[in-house]
This record gives structure tokens, sequence and C-alpha cells, in this order.
């Protein structure tokens, strides 16, 4: 996919592929050697942007978290593609600092945390770091003021957000304008065609407002919106079952249908219909994908050059409202 326009993130003078990979898998669904190829076959098809954490995979039994920054940095190594992609990660989740599993962005874990991450990417630069969740207990000054410093010293080479909402987020905003400290120029939040009130409102309006790039998360509604399931029974066996029941009611069964009859007006799929709303989306920079199979990978990254009509977008928008 040769011709795939790069597209700003915000300001931060980054530039990404309209799909990012999600590493969350590496280390915990695939292992090094199918990471690799799955890396492989990304960067090949033309895509350069990577997002982690330093907290992928605490989840595991036996991990610590790091897993998934050791792998793509022994790909990085292994395939000498630094200078070919973006490394973003993030910081802020608990990787064990403190006994009650809090949040943390203070300076003192920010300057820790970003020097674990280099070594284990090895690189001297994370091109987007990202507070992963808001931490209540760290004022918005002292945690830019950490970002700020590893700006300068060419550690990072811009900051952005996860997981906040438009009140903070706003407040963040304001503190690096009002300090001339750096400021987040992205951010990553859940949102998709099932769950549109996470980001849709005065969230997504500040985004806009402000020139932020926008990174959306659970792109796909956890394997919901991939067309996979169509009803209750369907979800018998399979692991995510538990947490997709309550989607099936009068509005999920209408997405579902109306994803379907797009797919077939596209000749497309369900997954890569959904894909390509959301680049369509006011604010939406690029969403993250995912696969475990070089198949699944493929068939995903095909949603970055469909073009749906103004009624197929009509369709799938009305469907999903609430």
């Amino acid at each position: 996919m040769s011709d795939l326009k790069k597209r700003a993130l915000g300001k931060s003078g980054l530039e990404t592929a309209p799909l990012v990979f999600g590493g969350n898998v590496f280390g915990w669904t695939i292992d090094r050697a199918k990471s690799f190829e799955i890396l492989d076959a990304f960067v090949g098809a033309g895509f350069n942007a990577i997002d982690t954490a330093d907290a992928y995979s605490t989840w595991v039994p036996g991990n610590k978290g790091g897993e998934s920054e050791t792998i793509i940095g022994e790909w990085l190594k292994a395939r000498r593609r630094r200078d070919d992609v973006l490394i973003l990660t993030k910081v802020g989740s608990p990787m064990g600092q403190h006994a009650d599993d809090r949040k943390d962005l203070s300076p003192a874990w920010i300057e820790r945390a970003v020097e674990d991450s280099l070594r284990r990417l090895q690189t001297d630069v994370i091109d987007l770091y990202q507070s992963h969740w808001m931490d209540p207990a760290t004022p918005h000054e002292a945690t830019l003021e950490a970002y700020d410093r590893l700006i300068k010293a060419g550690k990072v080479r811009a900051i952005g957000a996860s997981n906040f909402d438009a009140a903070n987020l706003k407040e963040a905003l304001d503190v690096s304008a009002a300090k001339g400290l750096a400021r987040y120029e992205t951010l990553q939040p859940h949102y998709n065609l099932y769950s549109r009130s996470t980001f849709e409102g005065p969230l997504q309006d500040l985004t806009v407002a402000e020139g932020l790039g926008v990174i959306t998360y659970f792109s796909l509604e956890s394997g919901f919106l991939t067309g996979k399931y169509k009803s209750v029974t369907d979800l018998e066996g399979s692991a995510r079952g538990g947490g997709m029941k309550d989607k099936f009611d009068e509005r999920g069964v209408r997405i579902l249908a109306v994803l379907d009859a797009v797919a077939q007006r596209n000749e497309a799929t369900p997954a890569q219909v959904a894909l390509a709303w959301l680049l369509t989306r006011p604010g939406v920079t690029a969403p993250i994908v995912s696969a475990t199979s070089i198949d699944q990978l493929n068939d995903t990254l095909k949603a970055a050059t469909l073009t749906l009509s103004a009624q197929d977008l009509t369709d799938l928008t009305e469907a999903s409202d609430s």
C-alpha cells in the first residue's frame, strides 16, 4: 500500500499512516516470532506507527510489564527499522511502584519510567510519550514540567494524553499555554461506531478546536464490530463472550445489520467498514488496530484504502445514534 497518505499527529510534527498498530498483543496473545512476522508485514505494507505502553502486559500471569516494549525493541534492532517507524508508548499505569496500584504521573516516576522504556525499546528517543491515565494526585504542571525536560533532553519528541476527560485535558492544555511548557499534542480515547459517547461531545470538540491528533483504541469494540458474532449464541466458547453479551441490544443488533449491508455494497468486511467510518470522523487521525495472524492483519489493513459513500456514512451514523 505504497499510496498511503500520511496524516499529521496534531501539531507534533509527526505523521502517521491511517492505521496504527496496537502492540498490546506482543508477549500476550502472540510470541516473539509471531510478533516479528506481524511487524514485518505491517511496516512492509507501508504503515509506520506502533503503539504500546510500559504496562503491557502486566495482566498476564507471570508478566511484570515491559514485555511488549521489549519485543518491539528486539525487532527494531534486528531489522534496523528505527528510522522507518514511529514508536508511541505510555507511562502512568501501575507497574508495582505503589502498594495500592494507583496511577502515577509524578515527575520522579516519569523520569524513571522513561529510562526503562528507552532501554527496553533499544532506542534513544520515543516519538510520542503518552500519559496513560489521569493522575489526580499530581498537578498537571509537575507532569508537564517533567515531560518538557525530556523533550529538551532529546529523549522524547512529543507528548500525548490517553483516557483523559475534556475537563482534565483542557486544564492541562491551559497550563502548557500559561507556563510555556510542552503540551499534549494527541489524545488516545476509546471510540468506535458502537461506543460514541466516550469521545463525541466536549472531548471531540476540544481536540478539533486545539488541533490535537486523535488515535482511537478499541476501534472495533473488542471484536464486536468485526461481524464475527451475530448474536449472543455466537459468543459461546469465546474468551471475549462475557463482555459482549450486553451489546446485543436493539441498538447493537441494528449497528451490526447496517455494517453487514454496507460491507456487502462495498465488497468489504464489517471490520474494514467500521474502521473506514472512524477515519471520516471529525478530529480522528488514525484508529489503532491489532492482529494475531498475517491473514487477519492484511484483511484489517484494507480499511485504510476503503472509501465509503456519503450514503454509507449516513446509514452507519444513523444506525449507531443512541
